[in-house]
């Protein structure tokens, strides 16, 4: 039994708004996370008088929440590693410590929510949880009906089929998405699986979120309606980080039929076959 008072280490460190969870489990890995001076381990759990440290310097809890959105512009790189010039943390200098809410990559453009309550990412960012992102994508050929249908579908990258989403035509070379997965650079090699190449890639919103007319390089904190809204969007969300998912998702995946498995793989062989894999261009 775990003592009432205590929490787990990378909630605790989370709470600080030093990072996510996920990343403070990547601190305690590398031994950089001390308690009361000694290696702390994952798992552990600490107390309220106790010392937690990262790289030496003691992490405490908030006392003011920081919720802000960023117009992010292309060439600045979602990481709070402060070794890189073109960081997100130094170019919005904000007097809290804060990090971004997932990722937009470096030549993407749009909104970035960035805070320093840990608690909330994950919430957002599990495509389990179905929590909308959307996005504007201009592209290098002309975005045609077939396009949009397999680009809703799923695609087969990184080893999985991406989940079944909402996209539009808007123009010849643009469309829209709207996305629950975070997959990596997922709409870019999404588009070029089927042969297309991303020219540029706006996120427009998250969730109640909404970029509007937020100038590029400029950020703005949140309106209390539009926390009061996210919170209560994520209040009943799965918080876990994917490695630690519940017992309910882990059931799932175990009991999944081995037919439905091979229906799924079947399914993949003859995307790959429509397309000759990545290096084909168009349809026919």
């Amino acid at each position: 039994m775990h003592h009432p008072d205590s929490v787990r280490l990378n909630k605790a460190i989370s709470d600080s708004g030093y990072c996510s969870r996920r990343e403070a489990d990547t601190l305690i890995e590398k031994g950089r996370v001390t308690i009361n001076g000694e290696k702390a381990e994952l798992g552990q759990r600490v107390m309220p008088g106790d010392e937690v440290c990262v790289d030496g310097k003691t992490v405490s809890k908030n006392q003011t929440e920081v919720f802000i959105m960023l117009n992010k512009p292309v060439g600045i790189t979602c990481t709070t590693d402060t070794r890189f010039d073109d960081n997100v943390i130094d170019f919005v200098n904000h007097p809290e410590r804060i990090f971004p809410v997932g990722r937009l990559d470096k030549p993407s453009e749009g909104l970035l929510l960035l805070t320093n309550v840990g608690d909330i990412v994950n919430k957002i960012l599990r495509a389990g949880n179905a929590h909308e992102k959307e996005y504007i994508v201009k592209v290098d050929r002309p975005v045609t009906d077939e396009f949009v249908k397999r680009m809703g579908s799923g695609i087969p990258i990184l080893d999985t089929v991406t989940k079944r989403c909402k996209v539009e035509r808007i123009s010849r070379f643009e469309f829209r998405i709207i996305l629950v997965q975070g997959l990596n650079r997922q709409i870019r090699r999404m588009c070029e699986y089927l042969g297309y190449e991303v020219v540029a890639l706006q996120r427009i919103r998250i969730m109640n979120l909404v970029l509007g007319d937020l100038p590029i390089g400029e950020w703005r904190d949140l309106t209390p309606n539009e926390l009061k809204v996210l919170k209560d969007s994520v209040k009943d969300s799965d918080g876990l980080p994917k490695e630690h998912a519940g017992s309910k998702q882990n059931s799932t995946k175990n009991d999944q039929k081995p037919e439905v498995k091979r229906r799924q793989e079947r399914k993949l062989q003859r995307e790959q076959r429509k397309t000759g894999g990545r290096r084909r261009r168009g349809f026919n």
